[in-house]
């Protein structure tokens, strides 16, 4: 018999809902059923247990991160550009699911860890593909870097009004300069 989607989509969606809002501590088991409004058999039915439910989130972020170096490889600005446009937490799908990840992180096993660095090194060898020096390729990661953790964590973005539209243009122009 297989799974029903939804069901196991809405699963992921409150547990990672409850690490963004509460942490690992607050995204029991309970609080997952109760936030998808599914019973505790149910998300047992889906998911065996919090590591097969951390195991899912995992995977969604591998699915979104790979649709994410797809969609950069085709930009039409190409992929430094997009890389640092998209650089600003925007509440995306792929946002939740690297800030859910992030706070595993904190206190999970490595296996979550691992998959943000895996995330961070696919960017990484999108953009060693595109700009040859490795330095200089790492220096854009790390740019990118730190315009997500300024919105992300500190809310400096286009929602407070101190990233505009121009302030991107003329990072992406300095950045152009060093690929040159």
């Amino acid at each position: 018999m297989s799974k029903p989607a939804g069901t196991r989509e809405r699963l992921l969606d409150a547990y990672e809902e409850l690490l963004i809002e509460h942490g690992e501590r607050g995204a029991t088991l309970d609080a997952v059923a109760h936030r998808a409004d599914v019973s505790k058999g149910g998300l047992l039915y889906h998911f065996g247990s919090k590591d097969a439910l951390t195991q899912g989130l995992v995977e969604r972020l591998q699915r979104l991160t790979d649709h994410d170096v797809e969609t950069m490889r085709q930009a039409p600005g190409g992929p430094v550009d997009y890389l640092i446009r998209t650089s600003i937490n925007t509440n995306s799908p792929l946002d939740g699911a690297i800030t859910a990840v992030a706070r595993l992180a904190q206190t999970s096993a490595p296996r979550v860890s691992e998959a943000l660095a895996e995330m961070r090194q696919k960017w990484l060898d999108l953009i060693l593909e595109t700009v040859p020096d490795a330095a200089t390729a790492r220096a854009i990661v790390l740019i990118s870097d730190g315009l997500y953790y300024n919105s992300a964590l500190l809310g400096v973005g286009f929602d407070s009004g101190e990233v505009t539209q121009a302030d991107l243009d003329d990072l992406v122009r300095v950045v152009r300069r060093l690929t040159d």
